[in-house]
């Protein structure tokens, strides 16, 4: 019997999993002459893969500016820090 059919078989592949490009705020912190961050500007700055879907923000680092984020999903530090920095988000 050949070896491939002898291993066990592992894992499990969700093919409805839909992946997110990610970035930290302080890669936004980054961007100086943008205000509004969307999609589309962090694709064009080459901070998110071309291919990426969706884009969250994740909380590491420190945002000192006001910004507007307009992304698909944001986590509970981003958001935080974002609102506390004056900023505000709109879900896309």
């Amino acid at each position: 019997m050949p070896l491939i059919r002898r291993l066990p078989k592992r894992g499990f592949t969700n093919i409805f999993r839909e992946p997110y490009g990610v970035v930290n705020l302080d890669a936004l912190e980054g961007l100086e002459d943008v205000t509004e961050i969307t999609p589309d500007v962090l694709r064009e700055r080459g901070l998110v893969r071309k291919s990426a879907k969706k884009v969250k923000v994740l909380g590491q680092g420190e945002l000192k500016r006001a910004l507007q984020v307009r992304v698909h999903a944001v986590s509970a530090s981003a958001r935080a820090k974002i609102e506390s920095a004056g900023g505000a988000i709109d879900l896309v």
